[in-house]
C-alpha cells in the first residue's frame, strides 16, 4: 500500500523569493546573493546541536552517510534544503554553523543558527535538553553583525552588506510536535485551546521577525512554518527536505 503524505499547515507563512530575485541583475559565475543566513530547527540545523547537552543530536552515522563531510550534525542522510539553496545561490561553501569556530572573514558568506528541537517559544523541545530557540538565534545573529565590523570597518559598509543577503527562516513545527502535542512534558494543551495557542505562536513570531528584523536590516525574508501530520520520523527527515527544495528552487535562477 502506497504511503500517503499529509501536510496540515496550522501555521503557514509562505513568503517566497520572487520579488527579490525579480529586481536582481545576474552575472554568470557570480553568487546570486553574497551571503545567506539560516534560522530554524532540525530541517536546517547544520551542526549547532553538536555543542549542546541534548538528546536531539545527530553527529554520528547513519546521519550524514551521503553528505560530503560525513556526519556533521545535519538531521539528514545528506544535504538539507538550506544546503541545496546555498549551491543554487552560487556560494562557494555550505553555510557554517554559528557554534563552530568561524573566523570573522568567514562570517561574510553567512551563518547557520538553526537548532534541532527548537521552536518559536523558548520552552519548546527543552524536555530533550538544551536547544537554541528563535529568540536566541536572533541574538546570535546580532553577535555576527557586530563581528562584521571587524572586517568591513564601518556601520555603513555593514548595512550595505546585510541588505544584499538572503535570510531563511524555517521554524514552528516543534512548537506542536515537541510542545503542544506532548502533555506529558508540556502544559500548553491544558492551558490553551488550539486556536489560542496558534494565535500565541503567530503573535510571538510576528514580534520576533517582523518588528525586530525586517524593519531593521533585512532586505528579504522568506519563511516556512509547518505543522506536518507525521506518519513516521524517516518521512519527515528524508522526504520533506527534498520536497521543500523542489518548491523553492523553482524560484531560483541557475548560476552554473
Amino acid at each position: 500500500m502506497a504511503r500517503q503524505w499529509n501536510s496540515h499547515p496550522l501555521l503557514v507563512t509562505f513568503c517566497l523569493l520572487a520579488l527579490w530575485f525579480g529586481k536582481k541583475q545576474w552575472v554568470i559565475g557570480e553568487p546570486v546573493a553574497p551571503c545567506f543566513f539560516i534560522f530554524g530547527d532540525s530541517l536546517v540545523d547544520g551542526g549547532n546541536n553538536n555543542f549542546l547537552n541534548t538528546a536531539a543530536k545527530v553527529d554520528y552515522l547513519p546521519y550524514g552517510v551521503d553528505f560530503p563531510g560525513g556526519p556533521t550534525g545535519r538531521f539528514s542522510n545528506g544535504k538539507t534544503v538550506a544546503d541545496v539553496i546555498s549551491e543554487r545561490l552560487g556560494l562557494p561553501n555550505y553555510i557554517p554553523a554559528f557554534a563552530s569556530a568561524i573566523p570573522a572573514t568567514g562570517l561574510l558568506q553567512g551563518v547557520n543558527y538553526a537548532s534541532g528541537s527548537a521552536g518559536i517559544l523558548v520552552e519548546t523541545g527543552k524536555f530533550q535538553g538544551n536547544n537554541i530557540d528563535l529568540s536566541k538565534q536572533l541574538r546570535n545573529h546580532q553577535v555576527t553583525v557586530s563581528r562584521f565590523g571587524e572586517v568591513l570597518g564601518n556601520e555603513e559598509a555593514v548595512s550595505n552588506r546585510l541588505k544584499q543577503c538572503l535570510y531563511y527562516v524555517n521554524i514552528g513545527s516543534n512548537d506542536y510536535i515537541n510542545n503542544y502535542f506532548l502533555p506529558q512534558f508540556s502544559n500548553a494543551s491544558k492551558e490553551y485551546s488550539p486556536g489560542i495557542f496558534a494565535f500565541r505562536l503567530v503573535g510571538r513570531y510576528y514580534e520576533q521577525i517582523k518588528v525586530k528584523i525586517v524593519y531593521q536590516t533585512w532586505n528579504l525574508l522568506f519563511s516556512l512554518i509547518y505543522m506536518f501530520k507525521l506518519l513516521c520520523g524517516s518521512i519527515f527527515i528524508y522526504y520533506v527536505p527534498g520536497v521543500l527544495a523542489k518548491i523553492i528552487l523553482k524560484k531560483l535562477p541557475r548560476t552554473r
